[in-house]
């Protein structure tokens, strides 16, 4: 689970980055807030596991991840983009992020899972 998120966190960065590059976005002080979201993330990921708020966390994280698809290849212009510069790699990094992401909440969802049965056990 944290190698996934950690590559999730990683594909984010490159996404967001290219999102302002083909100017989906616009560089700022606003993206201190994806930056307050992934250091959450990576909080979760790495301070965190074996715990329900770090299951829950990388749950979370994982989630938006896993939208990242959804959000972008619905818009009106992806068959533009794609086919532009460097299209392969922001379709390519959107893909992989819905692949980590929906990965990662499969095994968030189990750890949360497991950390239920355990306690059930033991009282």
């Amino acid at each position: 689970m944290t190698v996934t998120s950690l590559l999730s966190i990683v594909l984010f960065t490159l996404h967001l980055s290219d999102d302002m590059v083909r100017g989906f976005s616009t560089p700022g002080l606003d993206n201190f807030t994806a930056v307050a979201i992934l250091v959450v993330f990576l909080y979760g990921a790495l301070l965190l596991p074996g715990r329900l708020s770090g299951y829950i966390i990388v749950f979370l994280g994982s989630l938006a991840a896993a939208g990242m698809p959804l959000i972008h290849l619905r818009g009106t212009h992806i068959v533009e983009t794609v086919r532009s510069d460097g299209g392969f790699l922001f379709y390519w990094t959107v893909f992989s992020l819905g692949v980590t992401g929906v990965f990662g909440m499969i095994l968030a969802a189990r750890g949360m899972w497991e950390l239920r049965r355990g306690r059930a056990a033991s009282v």
